[in-house]
């Protein structure tokens, strides 16, 4: 039996082409529960209102679903992801996508992989790195068809976190808040340094509280230069900016 707060989850969802089953909204409700549970040990997020993460965080994860056709897709890596958003909440409205969670911090990565065994998401896998260090292996460097991160780092820090995992033709997608002029003019010199070509730059409201959100998406020309990722630090410390 869905209640209020499932329903109306499920029912702004419809225009995005999202309709969950019964059991996605039972994962969506351990997901919540866990995060409250796991949140009085560590810090994972300051939203804890049933009703506040299921729009804040669950809702706002599943609106990439604006810029990314998943029904296309078949691999997604989330860099640093956090308490697992928007990762966790597009595993489980797009179950054949196979997801790469990747964070730096090993108690995070831990209660993640909790979430993932408690959820049953066989094709999700987490991964304790630094972005800078994670695309430099082969098995993730050039090689997602979707790469995404939410609120982690300004946009011209961001990229190059980013763009060295997505495969030639994919698709990079960061979400940010409310003013992004500044960092988009910013960043444009690290995105054509490290092949990407700005696409949309999609702005979205969240119902309750009308908060702003903005969904920016690039496109991968090419394979990433060899010089990038630069060593891990360097990027937060030293952004690529045009001198």
């Amino acid at each position: 039996m869905r209640d209020a707060t499932q329903k109306l989850l499920a029912d702004r969802l419809h225009p995005l082409g999202i309709e969950l089953t019964d059991r996605q909204l039972d994962q969506f409700e351990i997901y919540y529960r866990l995060l409250v549970e796991w949140n009085e040990k560590m810090n994972l997020t300051g939203i804890t209102e049933r009703e506040a993460v299921y729009e804040k965080h669950f809702y706002d994860s599943l609106t990439l679903a604006e810029a990314v056709s998943f029904s296309k897709s078949q691999s997604l890596a989330d860099i640093g992801s956090g308490a697992g958003f928007p990762s966790i909440p597009l595993a489980i409205a797009f179950p054949h996508l196979r997801v790469t969670i990747i964070d730096s911090l090993a108690k995070r990565i831990k209660f993640l992989e909790t979430v993932v065994d408690e959820l049953q998401l066989a094709q999700v896998s987490c991964l304790h790195a630094r972005a800078e260090d994670a695309a430099r292996q082969k098995e993730h460097r050039d090689s997602y068809d979707i790469v995404t991160a939410r609120a982690v780092a300004r946009l011209a820090v961001l990229n190059e976190f980013c763009l060295p995992f997505v495969r030639p033709g994919g698709l990079y997608v960061a979400m940010k808040g409310t003013d992004i002029s500044v960092e988009l003019d910013e960043a444009r010199y690290s995105l054509t340094k490290l092949g990407g070509r700005l696409v949309d730059v999609k702005r979205l409201t969240l119902p309750t509280e009308g908060a702003d959100r903005h969904l920016i998406v690039c496109e991968k020309k090419g394979s990433t230069p060899p010089a990038y990722p630069r060593k891990a630090g360097t990027p937060l410390k030293t952004p690529l900016l045009k001198s």
